[in-house]
């Protein structure tokens, strides 16, 4: 039997639960506890529960209370009757865990200790919902266990603050949107019921960060939200899509033509339902966020039963920098010759992957090739150098004609696909990704989703969808000038925790923001050159971009062996010296080797680090740091060297906009 359905009662798991019953009538309340006892959750469950008295919860952290009376509630619409507007709680279970999960991509850590603290309640009407209190956050979702079809008609998740706070707002006009914003600092009491902004964002209460965000997102629309009169957010989700059409002359950009009254259907259900985990990350400082893995831990576990094949690693790209390659004797662009080039480039620098990306096939069909490519002679070329190749389609061209394009794709020998311009996130546009992932696994190939939502727990269950956009990234640099070093040292706050970001560092051409320039063939960075280095050690994602020109990788050989050197995924990580829109250092190790990144804000600044997380024994150390004159050449950089050990302190130089990278090698008795 499922224990989460059927609610066995242990009565070792009682300690954990204290329950204030005054009698029949009144409410029960529920006092739950994290591991640590340091953060409260107080669930309060009227006797009959309706969408005006629906159930509440408080949520109290280091004696801090941080929400107040949060609502949650479902209203499901059962096959041909009415809507259940009223539930009465039956029974109530809990349960401790503490575990060790191992991920099958390890991003942050090869291991993750999960410990938390569980309460199931069971309601009339065939619904459950269950919490869960780590130490680090809280969350809770609904399942029902309708056995005929049903609807959703609405979902109420009212995240009600104790008081005013600042909000990381990345407000947004539509539902159809790619998620690409900026985090608005504005407060609570200043955001309206009509402005509405993607997930994840951040709200921070005194002391503490807390990020709201979902996991285990399947079959059933993402979750937005919206302001309201009072120190709430509320969730807001894109109704069912009945009718959408493609603009006219575009392979991409949809209209959505009629909505239904309801957010998701089930046709079928003979199995319980889970919902998505509603999810409150907590934080009393930064560096916390920057470790934090609920969205991995509340997602469904690995459905792919030998996920052995699945590589991370670094990718070649041709679109950022427009297949501007030169120094050649032919002429440079979507051609076989030129992605050769690229795979030359890889293989020399032990790059595990070329992207060809937009023109690669004649859009509108991901069968009909365009005459300057022989894709297959550009995989062939790729596996006589160890390279393989990922093919870019249009999620709507895509769809026409899935299975038989993965068949193609992997008949012609290649390794994944990059999904592009879904824009939405309505429950037939979450099935859509689901069945892209299973698709491709099956097919042994791997996934990048551009265009699109945030990570909720899709990558855990199938570990081929190795990153995906859904953030403001480099690629902004082509057309506008806000991707400031304030914006990204934001983003691992907030959209780092909920997953992999598809960021596409590793610029070559570097400004600092009074020399930039927009420049969409031959784009920059307004950071410096460290600062690009620095993102492939802070910035996770394992499938990572180089986005610039393999002509100017190739130009600055010191600058891309370094850079090719930084592993995708990391078996520990330890943060150093962390805080949000100012400065990151983060320390992490692979195998035996440790890495270290900084990325810094407009000011210039310096840090001491304790190498005190290293093993004994002495460590070759190399290090790529702004140049002297990096302030005013932003691409000025110095290579150092010199042996250390973990008694020794280090000291990290930063120019304005600057960065700092490190690679710590053992040194073995017979080196020295």
């Amino acid at each position: 039997m499922n224990k989460y359905l059927f609610f066995i009662f242990s009565a070792v798991n009682y300690a954990l639960l204290a329950i204030v019953l005054s009698d029949n009538v009144q409410a029960k309340t529920f006092e739950l506890a994290s591991p640590d006892q340091q953060t409260q959750l107080l669930i309060k469950v009227p006797k009959i529960l309706t969408q005006e008295t629906p159930l509440t919860y408080t949520v109290n952290y280091y004696d801090q209370k941080i929400a107040d009376n949060a609502k949650a509630w479902l209203t499901i619409r059962p096959d041909n009757r009415a809507a259940i507007k009223r539930y009465q709680l039956i029974t109530s279970d809990t349960q401790t865990v503490d575990r060790v999960i191992t991920p099958v991509v390890k991003q942050k850590t090869a291991k993750i200790h999960e410990q938390f603290n569980e309460l199931s309640l069971a309601f009339s009407q065939q619904l459950s919902l269950t919490f869960r209190v780590y130490n680090n956050g809280i969350a809770y979702r609904f399942s029902s266990l309708q056995k005929t079809p049903f609807t959703v008609l609405k979902e109420v998740a009212n995240f009600n603050f104790a008081k005013d706070a600042q909000v990381f707002f990345p407000q947004e006009q539509s539902f159809i949107s790619h998620n690409e914003r900026l985090y608005q600092q504005t407060t609570l009491s200043e955001i309206t019921q009509a402005q509405f902004a993607s997930l994840p964002l951040m709200v921070a209460a005194n002391n503490v960060k807390v990020v709201l965000t979902e996991s285990a997102l399947q079959d059933y629309p993402g979750m937005w939200l919206s302001g309201s009169d009072t120190y709430s957010l509320n969730a807001k989700f894109p109704h069912y899509v009945v009718k959408s059409k493609l603009k006219a002359n575009s392979d991409r950009n949809e209209v959505i033509t009629e909505r239904a009254d309801f957010i998701a259907q089930y046709p079928e259900s003979k199995v319980v339902k889970h919902f998505p985990w509603r999810i409150m990350v907590l934080a009393n400082n930064d560096k916390a966020l920057l470790t934090n893995q609920l969205s991995y831990l509340l997602a469904e576990p690995n459905r792919i039963v030998n996920p052995d094949w699945i590589k991370p690693g670094k990718v070649a790209w041709d679109w950022w920098n427009a297949n501007n390659i030169y120094g050649v004797d032919f002429i440079s662009g979507i051609n076989t010759q030129t992605y050769k080039y690229f795979i030359d480039f890889a293989a020399k620098y032990n790059i595990e992957y070329i992207l060809l990306d937009e023109g690669w096939y004649q859009l509108g069909d991901v069968l009909k090739v365009s005459p300057d490519i022989d894709v297959k002679e550009i995989i062939r070329y790729g596996k006589s150098k160890n390279v393989d190749v990922i093919l870019w389609v249009i999620w709507e061209t895509l769809a026409q004609k899935l299975t038989r394009a993965l068949d193609t794709y992997k008949t012609w020998g290649a390794a994944g696909i990059k999904v592009d311009f879904m824009q939405r996130d309505d429950q037939s546009m979450v099935q859509y990704y689901w069945r892209v992932a299973e698709q491709a696994a099956k097919r042994h190939l791997l996934v990048d989703f551009h265009g699109s939502y945030k990570p909720a727990g899709l990558r855990r269950t199938y570990p081929n969808v190795l990153t995906r956009e859904g953030l403001r990234g480099l690629e902004h640099n082509k057309w506008a000038d806000y991707i400031t070093t304030k914006h990204n040292l934001t983003l691992p706050f907030i959209r780092m925790v909920a997953g992999p970001m598809d960021y596409t560092p590793g610029a070559m051409v570097n400004k600092q923001p009074k020399n930039f320039s927009i420049a969409f063939n031959r784009p920059m960075s307004q950071t410096t050159r460290a600062h690009q280095v620095a993102m492939y050690v802070i910035y996770e994602s394992p499938l990572q971009m180089l986005a610039d020109s393999p002509s100017n990788y190739l130009a600055e050989d010191q600058t891309t062996r370094f850079i090719s050197a930084i592993p995708t995924v990391w078996d520990d990580t330890n943060i150093l010296f962390a805080k949000m829109a100012e400065h990151i250092v983060s320390a992490r190790r692979s195998g035996n080797n440790w890495f270290i990144g900084a990325m810094n804000n407009d000011i210039a600044k310096s840090f001491s680090a304790k190498l005190s997380f290293l093993s004994d024994g002495e460590y070759q150390l190399v290090t790529f740091e702004d140049g002297v004159n990096a302030d005013k050449y932003a691409s000025d950089y110095q290579i150092k060297r010199r042996i250390v050990n973990r008694d020794d302190t280090i000291t990290i130089n930063l120019a304005p906009n600057g960065g700092w990278a490190a690679r710590l090698t053992p040194i073995s008795k017979e080196q020295k």
